[in-house]
């Protein structure tokens, strides 16, 4: 499954918010350095989708709008 998320950094609480079925906007506490905040989504991700964080993949970790693959 290919999920679009738009990311926002340095948030005051970590929130997924469902847009539609395959896009999402996620509010990270973490910074975005040192790959902190792409750990974060990928947790919210796994919670989400109820999968093991090995099963998800970020395709362009460098931008702010990411594509994400899940396997289920």
């Amino acid at each position: 499954m290919i999920v679009n998320v738009s990311v926002k950094v340095n948030s005051n609480e970590n929130k997924l918010i469902r847009i539609s079925e395959t896009e999402y906007i996620a509010e990270v506490k973490e910074p975005a350095e040192k790959n902190k905040a792409n750990a974060e989504l990928i947790r919210m991700l796994s919670k989400e989708f109820n999968s093991s964080y090995k099963k998800i993949r970020i395709k362009n970790p460098r931008f702010m709008k990411k594509i994400v693959e899940i396997d289920l």
